[in-house]
């Protein structure tokens, strides 16, 4: 990554941070959350062919995720605010070559809570996309253009502390000229702490 280019993710980032504060400001508990999950759809970047004639594809908001972050919850129990760094990965493992699909995303969400169930919504940032192989695949080496887009999410939550739900991201990568569309759904799980 450039200085221009990581100038321009931390002003982002920044800004994420800026649009959130005002909600955040008024949070009573404030705690530290772990998320994971799985994310597909969108485009598909690439496709592999195996030596048996088959294939496999990666699209462009497919992948696992991990990450945390810290989680605001307002004085009146109805409003939290998440912030959170995550790395999504995929890939296309065969005996003879690999395909990764890696981006580290951020993301600023803001949600409305009831008793048993969570909605919101926020922006997400992906950092660092690149599409890269190994073994037969070695000639592939793809950074992808940093991206800004938007994700839905709705959660039930187990307990206070933990969820699961779906949600609904997006956003489009840019590599050499190349657009992608990662137009996707996801499950999720999260937990506070």
């Amino acid at each position: 990554m450039t200085g221009s280019t990581m100038f321009k993710a931390v002003r982002r980032l920044a800004l994420m941070v800026v649009a959130v504060v005002p909600v955040a400001s008024l949070a009573a508990d404030v705690r530290p959350v772990f998320r994971a999950g799985y994310d597909t759809g969108g485009d598909t970047i690439v496709t592999a062919i195996f030596t048996n004639g088959s294939t496999k594809s990666i699209k462009a908001n497919e992948g696992l995720y991990l990450g945390g972050g810290a989680s605001w919850l307002s004085d009146s129990k109805d409003i939290e605010t998440e912030l959170t760094a995550n790395v999504k990965y995929t890939s296309i493992t065969a005996g003879n070559g690999d395909i990764t699909w890696t981006r580290i995303p951020l993301e600023g969400l803001v949600f409305y809570r009831a008793p048993k169930f969570r909605v919101g919504g926020g922006l997400t940032y992906h950092l660092s996309p690149k599409l890269s192989g190994s073994g037969v695949a070695g000639g592939l080496n793809v950074n992808v253009d940093d991206a800004l887009g938007v994700v839905l999410q709705g959660d039930w939550l187990i307990t206070q502390k933990m969820s699961v739900g779906l949600r609904y991201t997006n956003l489009s990568y840019k590599a050499n000229g190349v657009k992608a569309n990662s137009d996707g759904v996801g499950v999720t799980f999260g937990m506070r702490f």
